[in-house]
């Protein structure tokens, strides 16, 4: 072999360890139908609800609802974002709230769009949704359960959740809830899943964000849900500069709605941080305690009105996609994220 062509093959030769390396490397996303890389997430609805149910624990289960009466009426919205181009939507019902894995996997194939799964318990709603055994079990114990749903999947399913997802009852936490962040910061450190949660004005985010630091997790893992409750711009940028995701969940048909959300968006703009941005609908599109499922919001007002708004109030096209693709892709990649 000549040099010329040894010197080629050895550059061709590193330029494809080099290429593969960086594949390896690439974030990883896990969605009902199984793990995908961080770019092909694409434009991301980081939290909505396919199904929900707000009845006691006592009460829930599939016998709430009829799974092909759920899919006739869900599917038709999820199929009105193929114009937009979404590629991803985040299911917030978590488990004893109308999670659902097998349907989810079953809307994912049937639309072709990624559906992200969570795992984790909800205290907010007088704490009607928790299991009775939780006030004899430890923060260690709930990580455990948890935990095996990340490893091994939900149940019998074989479906792995992307997300821990909790909700607190307020800002002074129950002993509950802090079991409940606790325990989802011994998730992450184990399994490096993200942590979202249902949360609301600052003071109770900021509470959450003490026991994170109390386990050595980084901000950059936590998902302030409903962050457009908080009314201080001055604890908004508190949080903001610690680098915590922080989503303004509460996109709808509503104009007062819209321009709150649209000013605190461009508050983050004024930060240099619409990098840490996040925005949902939080719509639900079958409710298991009304008829029919409903009259549920669609999950396309972002893309429309919305959308438009922001765009005359000076957010920027290149913006919108770090808001809609890339910051999604970064939030809820598995990484472990410890505190430096």
């Amino acid at each position: 072999m000549t040099p010329f062509r040894t010197k080629f093959t050895l550059v061709a030769l590193l330029f494809l360890m080099t290429a593969f390396s960086c594949r390896n490397n690439e974030s990883k996303i896990m969605t009902v139908t199984g793990g995908i890389p961080g770019s092909k997430m694409g434009i991301t609805l980081p939290h909505e609800h396919v199904l929900f149910d707000l009845a006691m624990i006592d009460s829930i289960g599939p016998h709430r609802y009829n799974k092909d009466s759920v899919i006739t009426k869900v599917l038709p919205m999820l199929e009105e974002l193929k114009p937009f181009k979404v590629q991803t939507i985040v299911d917030g019902s978590p488990e004893f709230m109308g999670r659902d894995p097998k349907l989810l996997a079953e809307l994912s194939k049937k639309t072709g769009i990624n559906i992200i799964t969570n795992t984790g318990w909800y205290a907010a709603d007088g704490e009607r949704h928790l299991p009775r055994e939780i006030k004899d079990m430890s923060a260690e114990e709930i990580a455990l359960l948890w935990i095996a749903e990340a490893e091994n999947g939900i149940g019998n399913t074989g479906i792995k959740p992307g997300v821990i997802n909790i909700g607190i009852s307020g800002a002074a936490l129950t002993e509950n809830d802090k079991k409940l962040v606790a325990a989802a910061c011994l998730t992450h450190l184990k399994t490096g899943l993200s942590i979202m949660s249902h949360t609301g004005p600052a003071e109770g985010a900021m509470a959450q964000l003490r026991i994170l630091e109390k386990y050595g997790v980084d901000p950059s893992a936590f998902i302030w849900l409903h962050a457009m409750e908080e009314f201080s711009k001055g604890r908004l940028l508190t949080i903001a500069e610690k680098g915590v995701w922080v989503a303004f969940d509460g996109v709808m048909p509503d104009m007062e709605a819209s321009v709150r959300i649209s000013e605190m968006v461009k508050y983050m703009k004024m930060l240099r941080r619409i990098d840490h941005v996040l925005l949902s609908h939080d719509a639900i599109g079958y409710e298991c305690e009304l008829p029919g499922g409903g009259k549920s919001r669609r999950y396309t007002e972002l893309f429309e009105s919305f959308r438009l708004l922001l765009l005359s109030e000076g957010i920027t096209k290149e913006e919108l996609e770090q808001i809609m693709v890339k910051n999604p892709a970064e939030a809820f990649a598995i990484r472990v994220r410890k505190k430096k």
